[in-house]
């Protein structure tokens, strides 16, 4: 193998390295229902894709430079790659987070069922509402602008610079931040109706202490909710939607 093919080689690898890190946490990539081989083939297609697009930046890096240069490259890509699927990933643990409360709210979180994407149980109405908002990822082509993302990250993240902790550190909260930001946009009816609603009856429950006013309350709020959602369920989607297609049109 020449020494010219061998650095386009090993420049490809790099690629690979942030593309891979960044889909084994991405949402919609990294769920446990696609299969790992699968997720192996979906990152070396997207790396054979963008490669053409990279390398020319990418071998004057791994020209000329030691084997721990090499190794530091390499952790580096991976950390990079992991540091914007895991940004990534903020906004749909925030999305559960949100959903896990709304069912909470409207008296349906006491049964948990296995869930979709995650290990550990949820509600049926959270699960619904994580699957639909997986689903609007890929036919909303969200996921082409997480590989527009992964492209441009070269321009603000070369892999000459190194890791900067301090900045992703400082990324990685802002995101967090504006992930839950999010989330309280999205729950905030649900909120305001799951107050006002137990206000009313703990007044009820004050006025009339004979009545067993929690039994009687039950049916309401969870009728209440459901309606909230079926008026709410299309603008939740459309409001998480626009936040997370923002955050990756913003450069991630």
């Amino acid at each position: 193998m020449t020494p010219g093919l061998t650095e386009v080689v090993f420049a490809t690898f790099l690629i690979f390295c942030r593309i891979g890190a960044c889909l084994m946490v991405m949402p919609g990539f990294s769920t446990q229902r696609v299969q790992p081989q699968i997720r192996l083939l979906i990152a070396l297609a997207i790396t054979v894709a963008v490669a053409p697009l990279l390398l020319p930046g990418m071998t004057g890096v791994v020209r000329g430079a030691s084997n721990a240069d090499n190794i530091q490259n390499i952790f580096t890509e991976l950390l990079i790659g992991g540091t914007i699927g895991l940004m990534g990933r903020y906004f749909f643990l925030a999305l559960q987070f949100a959903a896990i409360a709304l069912a909470t709210y409207i008296g349906l979180g006491g049964a948990p069922m296995p869930s979709i994407d995650e290990v550990d149980p949820a509600p049926a109405l959270a699960n619904l509402v994580t699957l639909t908002a997986t689903v609007l990822f890929f036919l909303t082509e969200q996921h082409l602008e997480v590989i527009k993302a992964l492209v441009s990250s070269y321009n603000i993240m070369p892999v000459s610079e190194g890791f900067d902790v301090q900045n992703s550190v400082t990324q990685l909260t802002r995101t967090l931040g504006v992930a839950f930001v999010l989330a309280v946009q999205i729950t905030s009816p649900f909120i305001v109706f799951s107050i006002a609603v137990n206000f009313l009856f703990g007044l009820l429950n004050k006025m009339t202490p004979q009545i067993q006013v929690y039994f009687i309350s039950i049916p309401f709020v969870a009728a209440g909710g459901l309606l909230f959602v079926y008026f709410f369920i299309n603008e939740v989607m459309r409001i998480f939607t626009e936040g997370f297609m923002t955050w990756l049109q913003r450069g991630a």
